[in-house]
């Protein structure tokens, strides 16, 4: 990925992504059935490329795939970076039906000053806050803070980093949306969900 984006190549490699993403899902529509949908991560590279909401575009119009079971994920540091882009980048596609999540909210100078602008429909907390949340009051107080913030903005939250059960208790009490980490599930290949 860094090599990727050293070489301003990361346009490519998303590009690959949600063309092949959308063809597994055409052909493995059991699977699809049982999941809530399917999430994609894009660089901040792939936002302020002129043509890239067009190929989403055209993929979405060639695939038999609904919009809204994709939810994208940028960076807090990529939207921040190319806010309008990323604004009006979220806006159209959105209107086709995609979510959009908020990746590594918190570790931004700013975090607080962009949920309000950037219309996205997860706020994903940042793991930092997370890794040590059973034992930290702190790190507590931050993610239920973020996750009152987003909840009153009508989003939802999802936490990064959950490595165990002592760690989804805590985030439970809180009323943390959705969680994601090894003590949740190990990441794996697409093929092994069929």
């Amino acid at each position: 990925i860094e090599a990727a984006e050293h070489f301003g190549r990361m346009a490519m490699v998303d590009r690959w992504v949600i063309h092949n993403v959308l063809r597994w899902m055409e052909t493995h529509e059991e699977s699809v059935a049982k999941s809530d949908g399917f999430s994609i991560n894009l660089s901040g590279n792939s936002l302020s490329d002129d043509s890239f909401l067009e190929f989403i575009l055209g993929q979405f119009a060639a695939s038999t795939i609904p919009p809204e079971m994709i939810c994208f994920e940028i960076t807090e540091t990529a939207a921040i970076t190319n806010l309008a882009d990323a604004i009006e980048f979220i806006r159209v596609l959105k209107q086709t039906g995609c979510k959009f999540s908020l990746d590594d909210f918190g570790s931004g100078l700013s975090s607080y000053a962009y949920i309000q602008k950037l219309p996205v429909d997860f706020i994903k907390i940042d793991g930092v806050f997370i890794g040590n949340i059973a034992n930290n009051e702190r790190d507590q107080a931050l993610v239920k803070s973020i996750n009152e913030l987003a909840h009153f903005m009508g989003m939802k939250t999802v936490a990064e980093y959950v490595e165990n059960y002592e760690i989804l208790n805590v985030l439970r009490t809180i009323g943390v949306d959705h969680s994601q980490g090894f003590g949740i599930k190990k990441t794996g290949l697409l093929e092994e969900l069929a």
